[in-house]
């Protein structure tokens, strides 16, 4: 079973979960920018933040055979923060780099004027810079804040198969595929989805189109939910194509959009193998040091 996670925030994973998702079938994953927990208070974390995933996380993810790949953005929550949306008029030199593959997480939190803003400038980015969108549908109230996003949406000029609509669920998935938007659904161990109801919806509204993610963060949450999905979808029936059209295929459709998917990474290196993956070799076995010149 291949798996591509088109969201994991992996800045909050250990290497054992590296190891653990590689060991389950993860090859590929999409980190979209958002919130610390820590309210920043400056733009200049932010920089710091994408610069960790453009650089320090896809390395991180090399050396257990993961592409790591990015999604930039000034989260929901923090668009509300007047000291953090400076960050939107920095993202454009950060767009043009070559693992940002979309631009998110985007969208609704408390749904406030100042999130219509953010959100709106977002999408115009995304449709400026030839990248697709993904897009945060707010946890409170959320067919409410969907029908709102899909309002933004409609007004932007980034067209609607180039957008991922996450965190739908029951309540959300008829009105988001209606909008032709691609749909995302989180799997976590007690909020948001679980595997079985979202097995249940694949059998009620099909595969396509359709992404599924861990979402994986600071919280209680499980890198290994989308395996734990497709072994679901096995047990209830499901083809081994169809596993691989929702967890590989679907996903590298969607972030293929944006022409910068990589997926060559090479297998991880063996143990007792003195260098890291692609690099220099190591000081002395550690594989968190980059190496000497």
């Amino acid at each position: 079973m291949r798996i591509f996670d088109p969201h994991i925030h992996m800045t909050s994973r250990t290497t054992d979960d590296y190891e653990a998702m590689y060991a389950a079938g993860v090859r590929a994953l999409v980190e979209p920018s958002f919130w610390l927990g820590q309210p920043r208070t400056s733009p200049a974390s932010f920089f710091d933040y994408f610069d960790a995933l453009l650089g320090w996380e896809p390395f991180r993810a090399a050396q257990h055979g993961i592409a790591h790949h990015c999604a930039l953005a000034l989260n929901p929550k923090e668009a509300n923060d007047p000291r953090c949306t400076p960050v939107l008029d920095a993202l454009p030199r950060y767009l043009v780099k070559d693992s940002v593959v979309a631009v998110g997480e985007i969208g609704y939190d408390s749904m406030t004027p100042a999130e219509d803003t953010a959100l709106a400038a977002q999408l115009q980015l995304a449709a400026d810079h030839g990248l697709p969108a993904l897009v945060h549908t707010p946890h409170r109230d959320k067919l409410a804040g969907l029908h709102r996003t899909l309002d933004v949406l409609r007004e932007s000029a980034l067209p609607p198969d180039r957008v991922l609509l996450d965190h739908l669920n029951e309540t959300t998935v008829k009105p988001a595929a209606d909008s032709g938007c691609w749909l995302g659904f989180s799997v976590y161990p007690d909020t948001k989805m679980d595997e079985d109801r979202v097995v249940a919806v694949l059998k009620t509204h099909g595969l396509a189109r359709t992404l599924v993610n861990s979402a994986a963060d600071w919280g209680r949450s499980d890198p290994l939910k989308t395996r734990r999905v497709g072994d679901a979808m096995l047990a209830a029936g499901f083809a081994d194509a169809d596993v691989d059209q929702v967890l590989w295929r679907n996903p590298v459709e969607f972030y293929g959009l944006s022409g910068r998917l990589r997926l060559d990474v090479p297998p991880p290196q063996t143990p007792g193998d003195p260098r890291g993956v692609g690099g220099p070799p190591l000081h002395e076995g550690n594989s968190i040091l980059r190496g000497g010149e």
